[in-house]
């Protein structure tokens, strides 16, 4: 690999070069050089004037296929996803069969990392088949390399559980993620429980489920003294307990996911499946306060909720379609079209790539001389349509098929792996 990438951005607050607009030469995966009218001999020449570029993206708790449910996703094509998304590194949610609940598999998820273009890092069970039963052997598994523990996007239902998994962790000064709701009031909900789903007449979820589990949770924390993290708000009553968790000096840390902060239940009017997520979409009022969440730091990161899907278990009547959505390769893009005026590149960078490596501890590339090339170019300005043919991954589940987005990631680094995508 030799490449000459002229009068990109560079947004990347650790960087010298922060703010700047200048050439960036990558030789064999590494940053050699960083600075006006550079040179390259044989190199590959990418004109990138307007892209950003920035530390490679990280996304938490991408669902997988890979063991068990590759008919939906495998390593190959959930890379190639992550890729034209943005993203370099991604935190695998342990909802696979069989889940990654000991060492054995969390081994086996590593082990791909010696072939694969994007970094893949394991969240671990917090308990043995993600059934709220049993507790993991946490230790094992952070040893074998993973990175919190948690059930994925089944909730920690079991108090006592929860209460013992905190404690596990503050041996190690590991991080608890749980999404909260509470399947006692969520039970058999479809959607958000408002005036949506009374005209649908469709059972619905009231946003109780969701702080009912964030304040139970916080209440151990505050008993334990551990480390929480709340995956995926989607109500203004939890963002607020949070606020105020965090203002109190309590270790908490939460996270939106990407549909959450753009559409509301309103999308569900015509009972379009793929908009069928969890968490689900809620009224304007909580997405305004996911926003607020963001802007004053209750809110720490935002991930793509991508939840691969077949056919049989998506393209149903609504009530028996599953919940979950593809989002690795269109959360950037829609996010900067629908938001891109609200914030910052600094703002979206920190989101998407540095403070979710900051909160699990993990090592943040950085757009240095002398560094790996960890790098996404992102062309703001870019106009594009997301069509089916563009769908990388295995399955097809996306809500956002012939939207139209201003902004589309450029090209992806990571060490020796670079793709560039259709020119712009």
């Amino acid at each position: 690999m030799n490449l000459l990438l002229r009068q990109a951005t560079i947004v990347d607050p650790a960087s010298p070069h922060n703010g700047h607009t200048t050439d960036i030469h990558i030789l064999e995966g590494r940053i050699e050089a960083i600075g006006e009218h550079l040179q390259a001999s044989g190199a590959e020449v990418i004109e990138g004037k307007g892209a950003w570029c920035s530390p490679g993206w990280l996304d938490f708790g991408t669902q997988g296929g890979d063991p068990g449910l590759e008919h939906r996703e495998d390593f190959n094509s959930l890379s190639e996803a992550a890729l034209a998304g943005g993203y370099t590194t991604l935190v695998c949610a342990p909802n696979t069969d069989p889940p990654l609940h000991s060492k054995s598999e969390i081994a086996y998820l590593m082990a791909q990392n010696r072939r694969l273009p994007v970094q893949l890092l394991p969240l671990g069970a917090a308990s043995m088949h993600c059934q709220g039963k049993d507790i993991t052997e946490m230790l094992d598994m952070r040893a074998a390399g993973a990175v919190a523990f948690g059930d994925g996007h089944t909730p920690i239902a079991n108090s006592g559980l929860m209460l013992r998994a905190l404690q596990y962790a503050t041996a190690f000064d590991g991080i608890i993620v749980n999404r909260p709701s509470d399947a006692g009031i969520a039970g058999g909900g479809q959607l958000h429980e408002g005036a949506i789903s009374t005209r649908l007449g469709l059972r619905g979820i009231p946003a109780l489920a969701e702080q009912l589990m964030t304040e139970r949770d916080l209440h151990l924390l505050e008993y334990t003294g551990s480390r929480l993290h709340l995956w995926g708000l989607s109500t203004r009553g939890a963002v607020e307990m949070v606020r105020r968790a965090k203002k109190a000096g309590l270790p908490v840390t939460a996270s939106v996911a990407a549909l959450n902060l753009l559409f509301t239940d309103e999308v569900l009017g015509d009972f379009n499946e793929n908009f069928k997520v969890l968490p689900p979409l809620r009224s304007e009022d909580d997405r305004e306060a996911l926003l607020e969440g963001l802007e004053d730091g209750t809110l720490d990161f935002i991930f793509s909720n991508h939840l691969p899907l077949d056919t049989e278990a998506k393209d149903r009547e609504f009530p028996y379609a599953d919940f979950g959505a593809i989002g690795l390769q269109t959360a950037a893009a829609a996010l900067h079209t629908h938001l891109g005026l609200r914030f910052s590149p600094q703002q979206w960078i920190k989101w998407l790539a540095l403070r979710p490596r900051e909160i699990f501890g993990l090592p943040a590339p950085s757009v240095q001389v002398g560094v790996q090339a960890w790098l996404t170019l992102f062309q703001p300005n870019a106009e594009w349509t997301f069509q089916r043919e563009h769908i990388l991954s295995k399955s097809h589940n996306s809500p956002l098929i012939g939207q139209s987005f201003k902004g589309r990631v450029w090209a992806t680094i990571s060490g020796p792996h670079y793709r560039k995508f259709d020119a712009l």
